[in-house]
């Protein structure tokens, strides 16, 4: 008899759990999107004389808005819209379309639940830059030049510090080292061409074995995976526009290096390797040969590049 009884009473303990759990009320909770989103803009070297910067095409951006949990930036949407990940709210942008030029800037702010707010602001900048002759000659050929990376140099890809070293001393591949893995890395080919009506400079990247890169947010290439080890992606190449920076990258004038950089416009293109980062300095180029330094995809990395033209 007790025996029932204890049985009967568990029975009645589970049912009356069960119907106050039945009773649970969820909410999702206040899902109002980020407010006071502001963009803030300060043109490097501006003064009352030059209001549109000293000619570098400089500018320091911070977003900033309440409850925000995330932000992505559009630099010019004036251009068709790419949406770049912030880590935090404030980046440095280099412009480099020579002359003025007004850009507007995009945006957009992140909150709970996925709630979004957007703004635009205009900021007009001066760019100025004369290249050396000699570059563009052996970067295109004067009209256009086909390169690839070098798989039979040692270091034809490297790893080092991003400052205070301007070498790959961390790592740096064996001939061929890639061939095994990542082959695509060597049968890409990158297209570099000049315009000679208007003087527009063009990449054009052709993957017939896919593109060699990271995954997610270590690449801007569309249609990598969101997650994955290096290696070979399936990708169909891209083109774009590019422009002759001043180097950015912090390495002293007295190290050998152009002090010029290849700056890459939108997402779809890379030189070598399929990173973030769209600055390459040119530390040695002749009709031949060329040697680049991008920033890594980790924070802290420099990447070294050796390319031959085809």
């Amino acid at each position: 008899m007790k025996k029932t009884l204890k049985y009967l009473l568990g029975i009645f303990v589970i049912v009356i759990t069960l119907y106050r759990c039945s009773d649970t009320t969820y909410t999702m909770g206040d899902l109002t999107a980020p407010t006071d989103l502001a963009i803030t803009t300060e043109i490097v070297g501006a003064t009352t004389a030059n209001p549109n910067g000293d000619g570098s095409g400089n500018v320091k951006i911070t977003i900033s808005a309440n409850n925000a949990l995330a932000y992505k930036v559009d630099y010019d949407a004036n251009n068709a819209v790419d949406l770049v990940y912030l880590s935090s709210g404030t980046v440095t942008k280099k412009y480099a379309t020579l002359g003025l030029n007004t850009y507007r800037i995009t945006a957009v702010a992140y909150g709970k639940g996925g709630t979004t707010s957007t703004i635009t602001k205009d900021v007009t900048v001066q760019s100025n830059f004369n290249v050396a002759p000699e570059i563009v000659t052996n970067l295109t050929g004067g009209t256009s030049k086909t390169w690839a990376v070098d798989a039979s140099l040692p270091g034809q890809i490297g790893v080092g510090p991003w400052e205070g070293s301007a070498v790959p001393e961390w790592w740096a591949a064996a001939v061929n080292e890639k061939v095994a893995c990542c082959n695509c890395f060597y049968t890409s080919t990158f297209k570099f061409s000049k315009d000679a009506a208007t003087g527009a400079y063009s990449l054009q990247v052709t993957n017939p074995d896919g593109a060699f890169t990271k995954t997610g947010s270590l690449t801007t290439l569309p249609g990598i995976p969101a997650s994955g080890d290096e290696g070979c992606y399936s990708y169909n190449g891209g083109t774009s526009s590019f422009s002759f920076v001043p180097s950015s990258t912090g390495i002293a004038a007295t190290t050998p290096s152009t002090q010029t950089s290849i700056l890459l416009a939108g997402n779809d293109t890379y030189i070598g390797y399929g990173a973030v980062q769209k600055e390459y300095e040119i530390l040695v180029l002749t009709e031949t040969y060329m040697y680049l330094r991008v920033q890594g995809t980790e924070t802290g990395n420099a990447w070294y590049l050796k390319l031959k033209a085809l």
